[in-house]
């Protein structure tokens, strides 16, 4: 049951109108009250003498009894009430139970008190009720509503278990701000598939991934098409950013301006300041381009793989600082993919940015500095994209969404640890929108792949499959019987031939993390190989600097799959 605490109006009688009209789509069906401060308030919707007038009068009494210069503008509160489309059809007489409940939880007549705010609820779908009332108290005092919305939420919760409801993921207090009603009538009305808000957020937020500077953020804004206002102190200093879009516009045919503040709690200029952070050792940074020539956009992918892999480490730790830095990191590389990969898998994957948005704020505090590698490795995945002319290599993209994935949901295991469950649940929406993406970037490379190693010689294939079975003797017969076995023996093949002691490298892959709930356990490991060829030297031979390309991840590209060297 989600209950949504709407904008403060100054008219009663427009929101009576609108509770007992018909909606903006015909929608409301039989409007009537539940339930009311005074059981003698007239019904409109079911007394063919009342009227919205009547109403309205008898809700404004305590405000119009005010002098004219202490009566409060915004004086109308508006709540509605709205249970899971699987839940129940509850009788009026559960919704005026559950409205009596939620007005005197937020304050506004707390049981028991005789001089409380007047309310009204209105019941004009099977689903749900709006509650209508008016911030004056009879004795002409304000109510108290300090902290109304989590109230209301936590009110819900306990509705949600006397009624055998769906139980909703209790929140925390780090969600963005959902879009009003108004705003989403707007965008009804103007065609529009999300709400201006909504889209901004979005915007902003991929703004910020991997961002440097205050200049470089701003910059991205405005590259974006936004409109952007700047608020600078007297010393000269930023104190604040607001954004619209360029075809939002208020009846005065003004953009509407909205604060990055209002768009996401993380959003605000000083929370995305301490994301600018300095590396302490610039000495490994890895230089622009590969020298095996990779292209840029690969290459920046095979950066992002390395710290994402460290990043898995930080996430399963014990410093949950260390983890709520690292797990803001991967929404930023997430959001630097969503704006770069190929059309094939750029839906899923802005799902994915979206939902792990949500999974990236809590109320623990990050360690900023931690989060640097995962931000310059964002912010190389996005400047890539005009380094050179070229797109990313499909083995690039599946080898850092593989890890990726590992990434989303050791973040939704660690939430899950922690009771946030509104994170835990993103971060699992999350990783099923990455899974997509990857298996449609990933069965061009895994195909290639399997096609080499269909045509290897026999006696290697052999060799493989032996050495295979010596190493892993409990996966042996079900990694010969997947699809993707002659993957993994190209891989293996090409290992060899580079000079790794490929038993002591699959070992080491094989032990990295389980792989019974793998739907393919071939298929893993081939990726796993990739990580650890990347990072693991054969004998007699210099190690690489961290930039450094796996041969057999740039070997699609350069098309040596024909070859020994695939």
């Amino acid at each position: 049951m989600i209950p949504s605490i709407h904008d403060r109006g100054s008219e009663t009688i427009g929101l009576i109108h609108y509770l007992y009209g018909p909606g903006t789509k015909e929608e409301h069906i039989d409007p009537h009250l539940v339930a009311a401060f005074d059981p003698l308030t007239p019904d409109p919707g079911r007394d063919p003498k009342a009227t919205y007038e009547q109403l309205q009068h008898l809700l404004d009494q305590p405000v119009n009894a005010l002098p004219a210069g202490k009566r409060p503008e915004k004086h109308v509160w508006h709540l509605s009430v709205r249970a899971a489309p699987e839940d129940p059809v509850l009788s009026d007489e559960d919704w005026a139970a559950i409205a009596r409940r939620m007005v005197a939880t937020t304050g506004i007549a707390p049981d028991g008190d005789e001089a409380a705010c007047r309310w009204a609820a209105v019941r004009h779908a099977d689903d749900h009720i709006h509650i209508i009332a008016t911030l004056v108290r009879d004795d002409g005092r304000r109510p108290r509503l300090h902290n109304e919305a989590r109230r209301a939420q936590a009110e819900c919760r306990r509705i949600e278990a006397d009624y055998d409801l769906r139980r909703v993921p209790a929140g925390d207090g780090t969600a963005a701000k959902r879009p009003t009603s108004a705003e989403r009538h707007k965008a009804e009305r103007e065609g529009r598939d999300r709400t201006a808000r909504e889209e901004l957020r979005e915007t902003v937020r991929r703004a910020v991934a991997g961002a440097t500077s205050e200049e470089e953020f701003l910059g991205r804004l405005k590259n974006a098409g936004l409109l952007v206002r700047t608020k600078v102190l007297p010393s000269g200093d930023l104190q604040g950013y607001k954004v619209a879009l360029p075809d939002d516009r208020n009846s005065d045919k003004e953009p509407v301006y909205y604060a990055g503040s209002t768009l996401a709690p993380d959003l605000s200029l000083p929370r995305i300041r301490k994301r600018f952070t300095t590396p302490t050792d610039t000495a490994a940074q890895p230089t622009a381009l590969d020298p095996s020539g990779a292209s840029a956009p690969a290459r920046a992918r095979y950066v992002a793989v390395q710290a994402a892999d460290s990043a898995l480490t930080s996430i399963t730790s014990e410093d949950d600082n260390t983890a709520a830095a690292q797990l803001i990191g991967v929404g930023e590389v997430l959001d630097a993919l969503a704006q770069t990969s190929p059309p094939s898998s750029r839906a899923e994957l802005q799902a994915a940015a979206g939902h792990f948005e949500r999974a990236s704020r809590s109320h623990i505090g990050a360690k900023n500095e931690e989060m640097y590698a995962l931000r310059r490795a964002a912010g190389q995945i996005v400047h890539s994209r005009t380094a050179l002319g070229r797109g990313p290599d499909g083995t690039a993209t599946a080898l850092i969404l593989d890890v990726m994935i590992l990434a989303v949901v050791a973040a939704a295991r660690w939430h899950a640890a922690r009771g946030h469950a509104q994170q835990a649940k993103a971060a699992q929406l999350a990783a099923r929108h990455l899974r997509t993406a990857y298996q449609a970037t990933a069965a061009g490379p895994l195909a290639t792949l399997r096609a080499h190693g269909e045509r290897l010689p026999a006696p290697n294939r052999r060799r493989h499959a032996a050495m295979v079975r010596a190493a892993l003797p409990h996966l042996a017969d079900r990694l010969q019987a997947e699809p993707g076995w002659d993957g993994l023996t190209a891989v293996l093949d090409q290992a060899e031939h580079d000079g790794h002691d490929t038993a002591v490298l699959l070992a080491k892959a094989a032990a990295q993390r389980e792989l019974d709930s793998a739907d393919s356990a071939s298929d893993v490991l081939v990726w796993r190989l990739h990580h650890l060829g990347y990072i693991t030297t054969p004998p007699g031979r210099s190690k690489p600097t961290p930039a450094a390309v796996p041969a057999v991840a740039t070997a699609p590209r350069q098309e040596v799959m024909r070859s020994r060297r695939l």
